[in-house]
């Protein structure tokens, strides 16, 4: 019971720390080398594209926690249910 809970609590540490850096990553590496360098947009422009870039990252993030948050739930039920 110990395990899955750390089980748990590292998956929730883990898309913690994918929550912050990937969209605030992706944010500013779309806005510098996409949009501005390789577009050519202006800053202005840019700015509301690497937003929309980032809000994407953020519900794949989510996604994909609920994803396997789901899974690990299932197992761990089905893993109790034969015991």
């Amino acid at each position: 019971n110990e395990s899955s809970l750390a089980s748990t609590l590292k998956t929730l540490l883990f898309f913690t720390a994918l929550m912050i850096t990937v969209p605030i990553g992706l944010y500013f590496t779309t806005k510098s080398y996409v949009f501005e360098g390789a577009f050519g947009m202006s800053n202005r422009d840019s700015y509301f594209y690497a937003a929309i870039v980032a809000v994407v990252a953020v519900h794949v993030v989510l996604a994909l926690f609920v994803y396997v948050a789901w899974n690990e739930g299932s197992r761990q039920w089905r893993e109790g249910k034969q015991d």
